[in-house]
């Protein structure tokens, strides 16, 4: 098992990464990125990620809080740069707690598109996942594991072919001072009312083939991944905040 290092990885050097798709657990990274004391802009996370492959896809998914209409800021930033937001509504346990698990649309997303990508990068530490990439991987792709090793199941770094420590290249996914102006607290924090109406206006005015790009993927995403022509398939990683 090798570790990623960005200076001396003959991989990411000659591209023999190929194709790649991103699926980003976003509860997950959220959590270990706020133990590290980190806020990732995902417009640098995708870039690294990426190296030099070309991008299929990058998917993002999210529990969202129908009662916190402020995430709607944040979502229409990652759809508005490129990602792919995937979103289930938080449900209230018996214990109090509030959580969307979307270990399921992860795992069928990463096996329906597999072959269509010649890499995957899963970005979480969950230790459910460890069926899914080896099942990934026994179709022929390259599975890699991005995360802060503290918070990465040991089982999920040993099945995948690559781990890549976010925790040793911070400096390249943290988000600057004066960055993009969304805030990711958002999905986890009540906010006031009001937010959501502006919002909407944004999007009424954008044009419709953009607009259509920014639609929240929950069961289509796929259905729409397999419709792409392949001359249009990769989607180009911007640098406009």
């Amino acid at each position: 098992m090798h570790n990623f290092d960005p200076t001396n990885n003959i991989s990411w050097q000659l591209g023999h990464r190929g194709r790649v798709a991103v699926f980003i657990d976003g509860n997950n990274l959220f959590h270990a990125a706020r133990f590290h004391n980190i806020d990732i802009d995902y417009n640098k996370l995708l870039r690294v990620l990426l190296g030099d492959g070309r991008l299929l896809r990058a998917f993002f998914y999210t529990g969202v809080d129908v009662g916190a209409e402020r995430q709607q800021g944040f979502l229409l930033w990652m759809r508005r740069n490129g990602f792919r937001v995937i979103q289930k509504e938080l449900k209230t346990f018996y214990d109090g707690s509030r959580k969307a698990n979307l270990d399921v649309e992860i795992a069928v997303d990463m096996l329906s598109l597999a072959g269509r990508y010649d890499t995957a990068v899963l970005v979480s530490g969950d230790e459910d996942f460890v069926y899914a990439v080896n099942a990934v991987a026994y179709k022929g792709c390259r599975v890699e594991v991005a995360g802060f090793r503290s918070n990465t199941a040991p089982k999920l770094i040993d099945v995948a072919d690559y781990f890549i420590d976010l925790g040793e290249i911070a400096d390249r996914v943290r988000k600057d001072v004066h960055g993009p102006r969304y805030d990711e607290r958002d999905l986890h924090e009540q906010q006031p009312t009001q937010y959501l109406n502006e919002q909407i206006q944004i999007e009424e005015t954008t044009p419709d083939g953009f607009q259509s790009a920014m639609r929240v993927v929950v069961e289509t995403s796929i259905e729409e991944a397999e419709q792409f022509d392949a001359a249009a398939e990769f989607i180009r990683v911007t640098d406009e905040h």
